[in-house]
This record gives C-alpha cells, structure tokens and sequence, in this order.
C-alpha cells in the first residue's frame, strides 16, 4: 500500500528535525525518514560550535577564499537570531549559551589576518571588535601571555549537541509529524506531479519492510548522504565527507566562557554546560573508502595519532590550563562541505518539488537552512536571498 505525505524529510540530524518541526507547526503532513537512530551522525557528534565568525578553513587560503566564504553571513546573522530564540518557541531547552566567542591570534601576521576578517565580516553586518592581547586577557583570563590580538562576536556560543537535535524532533511529533528511525530511502522516482519514495525498514527483530509514500515535496537533510540522494534523483549535488577529531576533559569548575577559536591553527575550544571542556577545530581522521575510491559511509573512519596531539597541543598553547585536565573520551565525527565552501540551499535541478540544505557550517546553519526551505516548500519566498547557495551553480541532472 501507498502512503501520502505532503513533504518528506530525508534526514534525522538537526536539520531534518528542525524542518519537521517547523513544517509540522504550519500544519504540513510531514514524514521525516532516518537511516539509523535520530542525532547518530554528524548532528549527534559534533562538538556544538555556534560559530558566526569565519572559521580557520575559510581562512587559510587567504583573503579572495575568504571574501567567497563571507557570502555565507546572512545565513550566519539568521542562524544566529534563531539559536537565540528557538528553545523558548520549542518549549524546550537546545543548551543554547551566547556568551561570545574569540578568534585568537598569536603573531603579528595572524593578527593581520584577524583585522582583514574583521573587517569583512563588519561590511556583511556582523558585530565584531579587535582586542589588544591585554584587552582580550582582560574578559578572558585564562588565555596564555601568547596572545597578541583576537576578534571578539558577542553572539557566538555553543548548543548541547545531545540535547538539541532529539528536542526538536520530540516537539515535531508533538505536533503530529511522523518521525521514522531505521528507515532507508531507496529510490525517489516522479510520479506525475508528485514523488514516490521507496524506503526500506528495519524492524527491532531484524526483519527488512520495504513501502512507498507518495509526496508533492522531497527536502534532503542528508548531510554526508547528499551526493548520494542526488545520484538517485540523477542530479549533481557534489559535496565532500571529511572526518574530524574531537576531544573532551574530565568536568571542572567553569573558567571557559567563550568559544575560542584561532586564526592561524585548527582550534575550537569551548566548556559544557557540565564543566567538560570539548577540543576540536577540524584536525583530520582517516574516512575509509570504498572499492572505487569512493568515501565508505558505513564504516568507522580511524583515530590519527598525528591529529590528537596536534589539537592538544594548539588547544594547551593558548589555553594553558587544558594541559591539566585529563581527556575523558577522543572521537571521530564526520561533516559535509562543497567544493567552494559555500552550502548547497534551494531547489534541486531538473526536479521539482525536491529541495536540499547541506554544506557550509552545517550545525550552526542548520535552524537557518530549516527556516528558508520551509518557507520554500510550502510556496513561499525564501526571506533571503539564496542565490550564493544555489545547487544548480554545479550543473543540472547528469542523467
């Protein structure tokens, strides 16, 4: 038998969820369908960074990469607003804390960089102010003498990764969405004017069910799976699966207000509601690959030694205090990006009806990405212009 849904969600992370709850709160009939178990990948383990500065990636490769990296802001300054508001709508509490965040820097030539970033992020409307060393050690006095300058954005902070994600989708139940775990989309293929998705079942005994739900609308929130959804559909949605190192202490007092982040290194560091400190900054992990040279998706990407000693040791140098502080647990976490570093947001070429959001700072945009495709699926203009996101500036169908 054929199920109907008005818009299905592929996708369990923090996107899936917020769209489904967004959606479920206009009142669309919404199916969200996840693979595994709602907040396991990329949603789930990442270190929750609300991070509306540019980071370190868009950083490196100097000023022109950066100014192509800034087209991103709006969807920052929205993605912000929304953080700051999203669990008193929900009812529920994210673990949302925006206490600031820092940029630091520990020579001249970084603090250079710094003062070009900060003036570009100025001229895209975000708030933020270059600090003398002193200045910075002054709101934070945990930072080593090494610090020569940093950039300061009041609304950066951190959400509860745990908590956020499964939040959202609890309150889009609530609201009547149907939320399915152990789901696999198999095939999405147009029916008229409307979609048929194939999905596969895994039921607590094991046994596989295979059914079909027809739809007006399809919005992929697959984070490293896009490529793969866009091949079913025979469309080009190129992305990059990298994984990333993480680290978190054993609880102490709280002396870590801020999210650090630095400008010439891979650092974000940041404290947990609970007193954990979480280390991480985009040191890499080996993500198996498949047969074709392809990434392997089902498989656990590997530990480098190389990897945790090197964000130990930019996370000791500037704060030295986490030289102290044992490590409780090291993880891989994996996340998505595109070739030029912008997300992928809007309509997916040669197929209408079928959105996707991806890309980019994927968790801290994840509520903003929600906001606009739900406007989007039900008809309406996005309230940003999304034309730097567009999917089609990649190709169209290649099938």
């Amino acid at each position: 038998m054929t199920e109907h849904r008005d818009v299905v969600v592929v996708g369990g992370g923090l996107l899936g969820a917020a769209l489904s709850w967004m959606l479920a709160r206009d009142g669309v009939d919404v199916a969200l369908l996840e693979r595994d178990q709602l907040n396991q990948h990329a949603s789930g383990q990442n270190a929750g960074s609300l991070h509306f500065q540019l980071e370190y990636r868009m950083l490196e490769h100097g000023l022109e990469a950066a100014r192509q990296a800034a087209e991103a802001m709006p969807l920052h300054l929205d993605a912000a607003r929304l953080w700051a508001s999203l669990g008193d709508e929900l009812g529920e509490s994210l673990g949302v804390v925006q206490k600031g965040g820092l940029m630091l820097a520990e020579t001249a030539a970084q603090a250079a960089v710094l003062e070009q970033k900060s003036e570009l992020e100025r001229s895209w409307g975000l708030d933020v102010t270059l600090l003398s060393g002193d200045e910075v050690r002054e709101i934070a006095p945990y930072l080593s003498d090494s610090v020569v300058a940093a950039a300061y954005c009041p609304i950066e902070g951190k959400a509860d990764t745990r908590t956020a994600g499964p939040a959202l989708a609890r309150g889009a139940a609530r609201l009547g969405a149907d939320i399915r775990t152990r789901t696999r989309v198999v095939s999405m293929t147009r029916a008229g004017a409307s979609w048929l998705v194939g999905v596969e079942t895994t039921s607590p005994d094991g046994t596989l069910l295979k059914s079909e739900i027809r739809t007006e609308a399809i919005i992929l929130a697959g984070g490293v799976w896009t490529t793969e959804l866009g091949e079913m559909l025979g469309a080009s949605l190129p992305t990059i699966a990298l994984a990333l190192t993480m680290t978190v202490t054993l609880k102490t007092e709280k002396f870590i207000p801020h999210l650090v982040q630095h400008a010439g290194a891979k650092l974000s560091l940041k404290q947990s509601l609970d007193g954990n400190v979480l280390i991480g900054g985009g040191w890499p992990a080996r993500l198996p690959v498949d047969r074709q040279g392809n990434p392997d998706l089902n498989s656990r990407p590997e530990l480098l030694r190389a990897s945790v000693a090197g964000n130990a040791r930019a996370a000791i140098g500037v704060v030295p205090r986490v030289a102290a502080l044992p490590a409780l647990r090291t993880w891989v976490g994996t996340t998505t990006v595109t070739p030029d570093q912008l997300p992928l947001v809007g309509s997916v070429p040669g197929c209408p009806g079928v959105f996707v959001a991806t890309g980019g700072s994927a968790f801290t945009l994840g509520p903003s990405f929600a906001r606009v495709l739900s406007e989007m699926v039900q008809g309406r203009p996005p309230s940003m212009d999304l034309s730097p996101y567009d999917p089609s500036r990649y190709g169209g169908v290649h099938v």
